[in-house]
């Protein structure tokens, strides 16, 4: 049951205790509290907040960056796939997403749920889980189930049809995301949980998930028409821009809204939101001085989503200073991929999605088990849990987040191309999905 789940940085020891209190992406064990559950009105505060927070990070945060970065033909096309995948993820996750993804599942618990919470059953205004009503922690959880799809979207922008899309995105967060949070974060017995494996917000869940599955699509769906032959630059970096900073403000929500309580956690994980964020995009634009001799706004708002995907499993376990390196080596990393090995492959994904969630959440996800090193000023380790063996659990947890999405969504791509086609006819690519798809245009002359 939720109420009986606490957060990974529990693990952490008695020593970073005060440091590392229960992780509300996750919930908490009353059973580990002296006291009986009771609502927290500042908690509940902070949590009715960050929900909303993580909210403008998909609208219209994560719109407008991706709608800025195709051409203007396109924008309209994106900014529409991102409202409704995050619509039809909502009414799903209320009929059953959260019900699998954090209740007991029983024989199958280590990979999934039950049914137990169906249409939110035994659900009301009353009932809390830690010290927040239940219903504001669904709510909050559900803006993460939102954004994650949401993510894929870049990938493979400019070319596939809209119900493939909205299809696409039913089936995976069914068969891919609601496992995925299950395994890492509802509790004893799931998979990645019981392993030990440390993500305060989604590196794994969120990121490196959305990132393969990304990369699975843009491969599957294909190339788009003329891509390396036409013209394919942003229309908007005004709008990228714009998007970006609000996606760094709605992060907050994300990473500090995960400590699920108004404590010093949140306050460690608001902090490293800054600094990692900071050094990332620093990063970025020293790295763009010497290999092209100019910084772009480009790069840098690559940088800004670097970092933060970087810092989000690492955000209540590493100290503002590795947060700092952090940033920076996983923008390193991000720039390598994306403009070494995009090229050297030939892959089309249109806004970098695997260069930067899927290779900065891998990034993050490996890291946290180095920063998170009282030698480098994190939180430490569970009591008798070396960083070799912090290390290797992560790593762990990686791959099975590779394997488990890569597969499920070959497969889920395929399915859906049988059904209705992933892909616009030429004819359509060319005119833009604004008018072919939707019939309106994002701008008129």
């Amino acid at each position: 049951m939720l109420s009986n789940k606490i957060s990974t940085l529990g693990r952490l020891g008695a020593a970073a205790a005060a440091l590392m209190a229960p992780a509300g992406a996750f919930a908490q064990d009353a059973a580990a509290a002296a006291a009986p559950e009771t609502i927290n009105a500042g908690d509940t505060a902070w949590m009715l907040m960050s929900t909303v927070l993580v909210l403008f990070m998909i609208l219209p945060g994560l719109a407008l960056f991706y709608g800025g970065l195709v051409r203007t033909k396109n924008m309209l096309s994106v900014l529409m796939q991102c409202l409704v995948v995050s619509s039809a993820v909502m009414i799903i996750w209320v009929v059953y997403g959260y019900s699998l993804a954090f209740t007991n599942g029983g024989g199958l618990n280590t990979y999934i749920g039950s049914f137990e919470k169906l249409f939110l059953a035994g659900v009301n205004s009353d009932s809390i889980s830690g010290t927040i009503p239940e219903y504001v922690f669904i709510s909050f959880q559900m803006t993460f189930a939102c954004i994650t799809p949401a993510l894929i979207v870049g990938a493979f922008a400019e070319r596939i049809k809209f119900s493939a899309v909205i299809l696409f995105t039913v089936l995976w967060v069914t068969f891919v995301y609601f496992p995925m949070a299950h395994m890492v974060w509802s509790g004893d017995g799931a998979l990645m949980w019981d392993w030990g494996a440390l993500d305060f917000a989604g590196g794994t869940v969120v990121h490196i998930n959305a990132g393969i599955a990304g990369l699975v699509g843009a491969i599957m769906v294909g190339k788009r028409t003329g891509f390396g032959k036409d013209m394919m630059a942003p229309h908007s970096m005004t709008l990228t821009m714009v998007g970006a900073s609000m996606l760094w403000v709605g992060w907050f929500g994300f990473n500090a809204g995960s400590a699920a309580a108004a404590n010093g956690t949140a306050g460690l994980a608001m902090i490293n939101t800054f600094t990692a964020t900071a050094g990332a995009v620093v990063a970025w634009c020293v790295i763009e001085t010497f290999a092209r001799g100019k910084a772009s706004m480009l790069g840098a708002a690559s940088g800004v989503i670097a970092g933060l995907v970087a810092v989000t499993p690492a955000a209540g376990a590493v100290g503002p200073i590795g947060a700092i390196f952090l940033g920076a080596i996983a923008s390193a990393l991000c720039y390598f991929a994306v403009s070494v090995v995009k090229n050297k492959f030939g892959y089309d994904d249109t806004a970098d999605v695997f260069g930067v969630h899927g290779v900065g959440g891998i990034v993050g996800a490996i890291g946290t088990g180095i920063f998170a090193s009282t030698s480098l000023g994190g939180g430490g380790y569970v009591e008798g849990v070396t960083m070799a063996a912090q290390v290797w659990v992560q790593i762990k947890s990686v791959i099975v987040t590779i394997l488990w999405c890569g597969i499920g969504s070959a497969i889920l791509y395929k399915i859906v191309d049988v059904i209705v086609g992933l892909r616009v006819p030429v004819e359509a690519e060319r005119e833009g999905l604004d008018l072919a798809s939707h019939g309106e245009a994002a701008y008129h002359n």
